[in-house]
């Protein structure tokens, strides 16, 4: 139940329900006008170069850590994958510019700089939603405005418990997202 239902279910209407909606709101959760998000950028397009950065599940509290996948780098040896895509492909073409992200198979996977990449639960934790998308610098529920930093800690009251984030691997054509 939204805090919109909870307050109508209670009998506020109108401009009590409105002044109820407003005053529950800090500061940190503006929300970002998904008309603006950043998608697939027109122009030319760089091929991705060969580091990558691997993100700690939420809930722990060590630092993302880089690591550095060359062209012989055998992505075969990882375990527990939960999502393998071909950057070769039309499908991965939003994983080329940086900004640009994919949902797939309830993961958002986004390119974060220059061949970086981060990857994402596309479920919510502030209500079980999949709305999760990658804008900018940041991951975003288009539903109720949770923000959400590269590390999975939330960036405003929405996104306080923070979100799965899984680790990430790519030696230039393909990527693997596992855990």
């Amino acid at each position: 139940m939204t805090r919109y239902d909870f307050l109508k279910s209670m009998g506020f209407t109108g401009a009590a329900l409105m002044a109820a909606l407003t005053s529950c709101v800090r500061p940190e959760d503006t929300v970002v006008n998904a008309l603006t998000l950043a998608g697939i950028q027109s122009g030319t397009v760089t091929s991705p170069t060969t580091s990558t950065i691997t993100l700690p599940v939420s809930g722990t509290t060590t630092a993302p850590t880089t690591t550095t996948a060359t062209s012989g780098t055998d992505l075969s040896t990882i375990t527990n994958r939960l999502l393998t895509i071909d950057l070769t492909t039309s499908t991965a073409s939003a994983l080329k510019a940086i900004g640009g992200y994919l949902v797939q198979s309830g993961i958002v996977v986004a390119q974060v700089s220059s061949g970086t990449y981060a990857a994402v639960t596309q479920t919510c934790s502030h209500e079980p939603k999949k709305a999760i998308i990658f804008n900018k610098t940041e991951f975003y529920c288009t539903v109720h405005g949770a923000r959400y930093d590269l590390t999975g800690k939330g960036k405003n009251s929405f996104g306080s418990k923070g979100i799965a984030v899984y680790k990430v691997a790519t030696d230039g054509k393909t990527l693997v997202v596992y855990s």
